[in-house]
This record gives structure tokens, C-alpha cells and sequence, in this order.
């Protein structure tokens, strides 16, 4: 008899639903990882008792968390039922709030995402993009054909650092008026489902790694550069944010120097590539960041200048990255990230220079898409443990 089934028959009559719970965990954590499987196979890979799977298969298949997908005929023996999670079981929502735009997706069990919105950020107030987030979550499940309830968590990505004693962002300079108290609080209630709120730069990393190129990575960093100046670190898959959230917040660095610019954020930033261009001799009233990338490819003498400045700004915030945390790549992401066409050369010569430490330097894979997909990601890991824990419950 197998040792599982010696323990499942010494346990208390208080206990077996707990042992049955952790026997059903096992076969779904292990039909998540690993793929559609047969009873038979379930068997040999975990250890437990044919009737013991089969067992527990059947209420996994009653409370709607696995389903069957296939058949498989072997060479020998009897044609054999396939099992997979269903992804139906639940849903999770994704939230990532900018400065420009607000992005929203629902996504499965599977992580398939089922619906999306991109939406221009016009909010004037933070009460404004408060609702403008409730608004637009609402209407993207609407539109899933999901029922409201399946939904069962939520992240939200936001500049800053969330503060969860006081429930609110510090450091979110560039959304004003966003680390009002009280404002997250609001959405969550509008919301109706549990909201957590993380770090942008830190989902956009998690992202990268559970769905872009840093899969694999034993340490990587993503530097988020755009309207402000971030970085996610993920180390053995996990994020590491630091003692209270702030791990990765770069851009209060100190810029040599005692003139501008004062701090890294102030330097790298996208404002810093337009302020760099119109130094160089750049014109023009509504001039961006895209723009001034624009224009180093048709060649424009100015724009190319400040492409190769801020190419060496940026080498100096992966040194420092570097001599610190000693990752085995660089993600380059963000608004500015997506010119890492026009930057990789500047930063890798200027890298050279600087220091003799060289992690491998890539663009991000997921673009606009990092932060959404990472906070998808995120609400997916608690998605699947609360849909679990419903059927334990019941």
C-alpha cells in the first residue's frame, strides 16, 4: 500500500478533509505546471493511490477547477482521459495606471488574456482618475462576457511606492494629487474585489520575466525610462522591493555634479532627452521624447546628439544597477525604452568605459504591455489560490 494512503488511513476524522484539500492542491498545481495528465500519470508523478487521484480528480472536476480536455491511446492498456485546470474557473484583473494612458485587461487562469482596454489619460484630478480606473475596469468586464463575480482579484500598477500601513502612493510625483489617502480604498469599494497595488517598474519586471526575456534569468533588472526613471528587480523569480517598498527607485540617485541635473531621474528621463535635444540646437513648441528619436533616425544633427547623451546617461544608471545588485541582464523599457534601437550602441561603448562589470543588455519584449502583463501576472498567483480556497470552504 502506498506510504500516502498509510497516512491518509492513520489520520483523525477531523483531518481528512484537510488531507483531501492538500491532495487535490497537489494534482492542480501539478496539472497547472506540467500540462494536461492521466489518472495513471498523476499517480506515478505524485505519489498518491489510483482510487486516491481518482478521488480526488472527481471533486476538482465538480467544483469546476479541472476539466477534461483529451483522450490518450497507449501502446498497451486502455485509452486514457486527459486532465487540464479549466480556465473558466476564474478571473483576474490587470491595471496599469500612467501618466498618458490607462490600460486594463481580464485575463483567465490560464493567463489568456479575454479583454482589454487602452484609454488616453485626460484626468485632471486624482478623484477624476480614480473613476476614470473604476470606470473603464467595470466596462472591460462587461465586455469579457465574464460574470462580475468570477472576477476575484486585482492588481494595480502606479508610480510610486504604495504604502500599505496608510493605504496610500508616495512618490508618485508625476500623477498629481494620486497619494491622496483614502483613494484606494475608494476604487477597491467601487470595485467590489480585492485590490493590491504594486510598483509599475516592479510589475514591468515580473512581467518580462513570467512572459518576455527575462525568463530564465537567476537576477535580472528592468530600468524603466519614460516620464520618470524606475527599476524592477527580480531575483530567483521573485521580486525583491526592500525593506519598505523602495528598492528599485533609482531615480533619487544623485547626478554628479552640482548644477542640472540634480538626480539620475532628472538626467535620464524623457524630459531630460527633449531638454538635451533643444540644447543641441533642436526646435519646436510640442517637442517629445518620440519625437527627438524620430528625428536621430532621419539623421537631424541635434536630435542624434542627444540620442548619444542620454545613451551614456543611461550607461551610467546600469553601472550603478551593475556594481549593486550584479544582475545577468538589463532590460531597457519604458517610453524611452522603446528607441533601445538608436541606444544600445551608446550604452554598451559608455558601459565599456565606465565599468569593467558588463551584464548582457536587452530591449524589453513586451513594450507598452510590461506593466499590464505583470500585474496580470500578479493577480493571477492570487486568483488561483482564492478560487482554490473557495472549493475548500464549500
Amino acid at each position: 500500500m502506498p506510504a500516502s494512503d498509510v497516512i491518509e488511513q492513520q489520520e483523525q476524522p477531523w483531518s481528512r478533509q484537510r488531507l483531501r484539500s492538500a491532495n487535490e492542491r497537489l494534482l492542480l498545481d501539478r496539472l497547472r505546471t506540467a500540462g494536461p495528465a492521466s489518472r495513471a500519470q498523476l499517480a506515478r508523478e505524485t505519489g498518491l493511490s489510483k482510487p486516491t487521484v481518482s478521488s480526488a480528480l472527481a471533486a476538482l472536476v465538480k467544483a469546476g477547477l479541472v476539466h477534461e480536455v483529451g483522450t490518450q491511446a497507449p501502446e498497451r492498456g486502455r485509452t486514457a482521459v486527459l486532465y487540464a485546470p479549466d480556465p473558466s474557473a476564474g478571473y483576474a484583473l490587470g491595471i496599469d495606471v500612467g501618466r498618458s494612458w490607462l490600460r486594463v485587461a481580464v485575463a483567465n487562469l490560464d493567463g489568456e488574456v479575454v479583454a482589454r482596454a487602452d484609454v488616453r489619460n485626460r484626468a485632471r484630478s486624482s478623484g477624476a482618475m480614480a473613476e476614470l480606473v473604476v470606470a473603464t475596469a467595470h466596462q472591460v468586464v462587461a465586455n469579457s462576457e465574464v460574470e462580475p463575480a468570477a472576477v476575484v482579484h486585482a492588481v494595480v500598477g502606479t508610480p510610486g511606492v504604495y504604502d500599505e500601513q496608510r493605504r496610500r502612493v508616495r512618490f508618485a510625483m508625476h500623477l498629481p494629487g494620486w497619494g491622496r489617502a483614502g483613494l484606494f480604498d475608494r476604487m477597491r469599494e467601487e470595485l467590489g474585489i480585492p485590490l493590491e497595488v504594486h510598483n509599475d517598474a516592479n510589475l514591468a519586471a515580473l512581467g518580462e520575466y513570467t512572459y518576455g526575456v527575462g525568463a530564465g534569468s537567476r537576477l535580472f533588472a528592468y530600468i524603466m525610462i519614460g516620464t520618470g526613471l524606475g527599476m524592477g528587480v527580480v531575483s530567483e523569480g521573485r521580486l525583491f522591493t526592500g525593506a519598505h517598498g523602495g528598492a528599485g527607485e533609482i531615480g533619487f540617485l544623485p547626478w554628479p555634479g552640482q548644477q542640472k541635473p540634480e538626480t539620475l531621474e532628472d538626467a535620464v528621463s524623457g524630459v531630460a532627452v527633449v531638454e538635451a535635444a533643444r540644447m543641441f540646437g533642436m526646435s519646436g513648441q510640442q517637442l517629445t521624447a518620440k519625437a527627438v528619436f524620430d528625428a536621430a533616425r532621419q539623421g537631424n544633427p541635434a536630435a542624434v546628439k542627444a540620442v548619444e547623451l542620454e545613451g551614456e546617461r543611461i550607461a551610467h544608471t546600469v553601472a550603478a544597477a551593475a556594481a549593486v545588485l550584479d544582475p545577468d541582464l538589463v532590460v531597457l523599457g519604458g517610453g524611452v525604452g522603446h528607441s533601445v534601437d538608436l541606444l544600445l550602441r551608446p550604452v554598451r561603448e559608455n558601459l565599456r568605459a565606465l565599468t569593467p562589470l558588463r551584464p548582457k543588455i536587452v530591449p524589453s519584449a513586451l513594450g507598452e504591455d510590461a506593466v499590464l502583463l505583470g500585474a496580470v501576472a500578479t493577480a493571477l498567483g492570487t486568483a488561483r489560490d482564492l478560487v482554490f480556497e473557495r472549493h475548500s470552504a464549500s
